[in-house]
């Protein structure tokens, strides 16, 4: 295995694990803060417990992302120097606006939060929170920016041999970016609202504090309902934008072919790249894909014989990816409007309640595949029409990338087990209990 696809698996393999705690940090945050804020409004005792209850599950989720993510900025030096070297000039300063903005603001103000219950009045430690959650998101927000311009390189210009800024408004309104903004956050708050609801909902199996986990579930609920819906809409918007921006990664997404006007959709395929078709087709449905594409059932959609094999991605993977994250994503909605019609009764929706409890990874799974989808879709680009990503790794041995890959593998796996069991046992023992606690 060459140097390039090693890197690759080294970047993907640090980024996958860190992002399975990045979602729940975003979503969760604004979710005790409006917590804490409930307490300080009506001086209900249950809501300050369910602040400290889902605040210390948010502590424990931030330490470990925070652990996992600072690699990963090292790597553009160690792994993709020439990356960096080519367009460092545009890349880097979204960087080191989330690293000492929002990161360093984030950070401050978690402590300020822990160790700050006795000397802060209620209102200013509420506030404080509310200051956590904008600094995490909005340091989101940089990275999901820099991202989009990878996807939609704009506001720049090659001189001596690499890409310089010229434009730094133009890559900050990056409709890619911006588009990936508005999908990508609100998929961290479905997440976190089904990691509440799964919770809660094993406390409720179990008849254990019944009030605080109802009144939990039903935050979660509402957020994830909300959440959802968000996110189909904006996936679309997304769906068009990518046709025009990238229409290789569309066509690897339905492993599409043949160029063709009402482009059809397929419920069920086996791509096989090798005879670039489909190995088994179930289901078409005329100008579907035309419609998702355009908006329009009768618009060309590009196949991908009509792309150079060499800038085709992974065909296979990509389908799989975006294949399983539709279906996740028509899914949460489903899931949420039903909890929205049992909210009333849900001790007695036992049923619903396993569900929500088995439902606890999906979202995870979701993230993760949208992350292969936008990342593997992009290839063979790691800057899209502007840089491949066999220019872009720093020329050293094989063997040392391969020696750090397994040296991330031990240590992020032994973090991974360490972490989820901390969150898995404090999340089991529930809140403290409260003389009237049903």
């Amino acid at each position: 295995m060459d140097v390039v696809m090693l890197s690759r698996l080294q970047f993907a393999a640090a980024t996958m694990f860190h992002f399975l705690f990045v979602p729940l940090t975003l979503g969760l945050s604004v979710m005790v803060a409006y917590m804490e804020t409930r307490y300080v409004k009506t001086n209900d005792e249950t809501y300050l417990r369910m602040t400290k209850f889902w605040g210390k599950l948010f502590l424990i989720n931030f330490a470990l992302g925070v652990v996992t993510g600072i690699t990963l900025e090292f790597q553009f030096g160690t792994n993709w120097s020439r990356y960096s070297a080519y367009v460092g000039d545009i890349f880097g300063s979204l960087l080191a606006i989330e690293a000492s903005l929002a990161f360093f603001l984030e950070s401050t103000f978690i402590g300020i939060w822990i160790f700050g219950w006795k000397k802060l009045s209620k209102k200013a430690h509420a506030t404080v929170m509310w200051l956590v959650a904008a600094a995490g998101n909005v340091s989101a927000i940089w990275i999901l920016l820099a991202n989009g311009w990878m996807q939609h390189p704009v506001g720049y210009t090659i001189r001596d041999g690499r890409a310089e800024l010229t434009d730094f408004l133009a890559v900050v309104t990056n409709k890619f970016g911006l588009l990936e903004i508005v999908h990508t956050i609100p998929s961290a708050f479905i997440l976190s609202a089904f990691f509440i609801m799964g919770i809660s909902a094993w406390h409720l199996l179990k008849k254990q504090h019944i009030e605080f986990f109802t009144r939990s579930f039903n935050i979660g609920l509402v957020v994830g309902l909300i959440a959802s819906i968000v996110v189909v809409i904006t996936g679309d918007l997304h769906a068009v934008h990518v046709t025009e921006t990238q229409p290789s990664k569309l066509a690897a997404m339905e492993s599409h072919w043949e160029t063709q006007s009402q482009a059809p959709i397929v419920l069920f395929a086996i791509p096989d790249e090798a005879n670039e078709r489909n190995r088994i087709e179930i289901g078409s449905i005329p100008g579907v894909l035309s419609f998702l594409g355009h908006h329009d059932f009768n618009a060309t959609v590009t196949g991908l014989k009509d792309i150079p094999k060499d800038e085709r991605p992974p065909v296979l993977l990509t389908f799989v990816s975006f294949r399983t994250m539709v279906a996740l994503g028509t899914l949460f909605p489903l899931l949420t409007i039903v909890g929205f019609v049992l909210r009333k009764r849900l001790v007695e929706s036992r049923w619903y309640l396993w569900i929500m409890l088995f439902a606890i990874p999906l979202p995870y799974i979701a993230n993760e595949m949208g992350w292969v989808l936008a990342e593997v879709g992009r290839q063979p680009w790691i800057v899209y029409g502007l840089l491949k990503t066999a220019e872009a790794a720093s020329p050293v041995a094989a063997s040392q990338v391969m020696t750090t890959l397994a040296g991330f593998i031990l240590v992020y796996g032994l973090l991974g087990i360490a972490g989820f069991y901390l969150i898995a046992n404090f999340a089991r023992k529930g809140p403290q209990p409260a003389a009237d606690d049903a």
